[in-house]
């Protein structure tokens, strides 16, 4: 494990790096400590900005799995882009041994967003864990209607 302390440093692929959150900024997006901001990799979120059905619990959630303060690792997938078109890091979030984007999807506060049908190396455990919230109503698929392929972005509305 390559470890800096407090900021996210590019990571050889496949590689984890050590992080302390700084903030939340909505449901699949945080920065953290030196001034990285980080895309959770793989999933998508309600849009606050867009006042979206589900994207203030979405946030929410995300700030319980990885509150302010909280050490994270931060996995690069080799077969997925290194930033998005805004220059943040594209990533799994590991907090406490948990995937924190499959745990997001296993809520029902984000859903897989295989853009362009790249499959990363989380895909087939994102792809359960949204089965499952589906099924068991969790989260946005109770209190939303839901517009969702997992090559696009999720779409939210009041029932």
């Amino acid at each position: 494990m390559v470890a800096c302390a407090g900021c996210a440093q590019p990571a050889p692929e496949g590689e984890r790096t050590s992080a302390t959150v700084e903030r939340i900024g909505d449901g699949d997006t945080l920065d953290v400590r030196g001034g990285e901001r980080v895309r959770l990799v793989q999933v998508d979120a309600p849009e606050l900005g867009e006042g979206e059905c589900y994207a203030r619990a979405a946030r929410r959630e995300l700030e319980r799995l990885a509150p302010r303060g909280t050490r994270i690792e931060l996995e690069r997938d080799p077969r997925l882009d290194d930033t998005d078109r805004y220059g943040r890091l594209l990533r799994y979030v590991h907090a406490a041994e948990l995937n924190v984007n499959v745990e997001l999807v296993r809520r029902g506060a984000a859903t897989p967003y295989l853009r362009d049908g790249e499959e990363g190396r989380y895909a087939d455990e994102l792809l359960d864990a949204v089965d499952e919230a589906q099924d068991a109503r969790r989260g946005m698929w109770s209190a939303c209607r839901v517009s969702w392929e997992a090559d696009r972005a999720v779409t939210t509305r009041p029932r």
